[in-house]
């Protein structure tokens, strides 16, 4: 059992522990820190773990194996720094960072201390897109051509703290909350992002925001890409990718639609899973030596250099080369 510390103890914080705690046989949170320690003591008290007010308490619990970081993108990096620098594996929520540079820096400062790196992409994990992978790595669909992909959720926008105002810890409005996953998937199905070309809609802002968001790609290995998010609109997920002899959609966690040359048309519906427990449980594994975690280093760092140029690409107006 690997004995974990989670930091930042708000809506996804608690999600996080509420999807292992008496759940898992691989993992539990035996310490938590949260800057409102009274909002959170009762909560704690009922999980059962120690209750903190700062990462440094957390590093010098002699439970604490593995440290998970809930907290505000912008903190990302300085705090996984600190808990690689101790010799501990450390997992982030997503977005991993909001710059290609301190993505790069933290994946380093992991491999230096030689810890395991996590990245809170549960998307990766859902049975519709372990299928998709599947079907495109067999290469039914020929030469792949093109990929497609949209992510609107309304849960989106209905869970604001302050800090999620603020557009220096959502640049690309709903790319943050949505849009990273389908640049995940992007990343792991297509290769690294060579340019993008974004628009940014909105018509409403706050609490409420009506927008969406459109993105062109292409890839380094010349497959080209769209990615659309709506953030006010009800969940819907599609990620599909085109070869030159059929195509593969991924439709919500468990459905899957292989499409063929010559009519063949194949619909494969999967069992839902707790996609976050599987994700937390594939760190674990890592952490144990049992298996690498599924998300490389690379392909973390792959997806915000994208996630970056799409920001910069919002803000100009104009196209982006990724640097490299």
């Amino acid at each position: 059992m690997i004995n974990a510390a989670i930091i930042g103890l708000g809506w996804w914080g608690k999600t996080i522990v509420n999807a292992v705690q008496g759940k898992s046989d691989k993992i539990r949170f035996v310490h938590g820190v949260s800057h409102e320690p009274d909002t959170v003591r009762d909560y704690a008290k009922e999980k059962g773990f120690t209750l903190s007010t700062t990462l440094e308490a957390a590093l010098a619990d002699p439970q604490v194996q593995v440290v998970w970081l809930a907290t505000p993108h912008s903190t990302h990096r300085k705090l996984l720094e600190q808990v690689a620098a101790a010799g501990k594996p450390v997992f982030c929520e997503k977005p991993f960072a909001l710059k290609f540079d301190d993505a790069l820096a933290m994946v380093e400062a992991c491999k230096k201390a030689g810890v395991p790196v996590g990245v809170g992409q549960n998307k990766r994990f859902w049975p519709s897109m372990a299928e998709l992978r599947r079907v495109v790595a067999s290469g039914v669909l020929g030469r792949v051509l093109h990929i497609e992909g949209h992510y609107s959720n309304e849960n989106s926008s209905n869970f604001f703290a302050p800090w999620r105002d603020l557009p220096s810890e959502t640049p690309g409005a709903g790319m943050t909350g949505t849009g990273i996953h389908i640049l995940d998937a992007f990343t792991n199905l297509a290769g690294p992002t060579a340019e993008v070309n974004a628009q940014f809609v909105a018509t409403q802002t706050g609490h409420n925001p009506l927008d969406t968001i459109s993105v062109l790609f292409k890839f380094a290995n010349g497959v080209s890409g769209f990615l659309g998010a709506v953030r006010p609109s009800p969940f819907y997920w599609r990620v599909q990718v085109f070869g030159d002899k059929g195509s593969a959609e991924a439709l919500g966690e468990t459905e899957c639609i292989t499409r063929l040359s010559g009519g063949k048309t194949e619909r494969k519906e999967f069992p839902k899973v707790d996609s976050l427990l599987v994700e937390i449980e594939h760190f674990a594994d890592a952490v144990a030596g049992k298996a690498p975690y599924p998300i490389t280093p690379d392909e973390i760092v792959n997806t915000i250099g994208a996630f970056e140029a799409i920001t910069t690409s919002i803000e100009t107006g104009k196209p982006v080369r990724l640097k490299g």
